[in-house]
């Protein structure tokens, strides 16, 4: 390797130079080409760390669209989920719902608790009682009535069930108020 450098250096003949002055001529070369040799370097280094630095980004990009895609998916599921709870929530406040067998209603009541344990594993919240103020970021007024003994605002009844995951409402109940 040392041949090949030595070849490529272009001395004058060291008689006329003279050793000192061949020497300061090797020199300056070689400190040309070190130069050349460390830009080279920080420009290797610095698409190196570039290069990194995008593929970490990329990772981190790649990791949060997939948590991004789990929580839609997860939600999806529970919007398809909601409408069956609302159909045992209408069941249970039926006038049919009282004079059914109290074994079968127990075991239906058990497979809506399974549902709602669910929902629950995965974050979510059933909100909505009659006497609470209503928040109108999680409750949709359907209808405002005069009564006596609450004060305006309070649910005077659900008419169906809220559902949220934290401070996110997936579905906001839908009420009715005190005027």
């Amino acid at each position: 390797m040392n041949d090949s450098i030595d070849e490529e250096i272009n001395f004058e003949p060291e008689d006329e130079m003279g050793d000192i002055g061949a020497a300061l001529a090797k020199i300056k070369k070689l400190r040309g080409e070190l130069k050349e040799t460390q830009v080279k370097r920080d420009e290797y280094l610095d698409g190196w760390q570039r290069s990194k630095a995008d593929g970490v980004n990329a990772r981190r990009e790649a990791r949060e669209n997939t948590d991004r895609d789990v929580e839609r998916a997860k939600d999806s599921v529970i919007e398809n989920v909601i409408p069956a709870l609302d159909s045992f929530d209408m069941a249970f406040g039926s006038d049919a719902w009282k004079s059914v067998d109290g074994t079968w209603k127990a075991g239906v009541e058990q497979i809506y608790n399974q549902l709602l344990s669910v929902m629950t594993r995965y974050g979510i919240e059933k909100y909505g009682s009659v006497g609470e103020a209503v928040d109108h970021a999680r409750y949709e007024v359907v209808q405002e009535v005069a009564t006596e003994g609450q004060g305006s605002g309070t649910i005077v009844r659900v008419l169906r069930f809220g559902y949220a995951r934290g401070d996110r409402v997936i579905r906001p109940a839908q009420v009715i108020v005190a005027a």
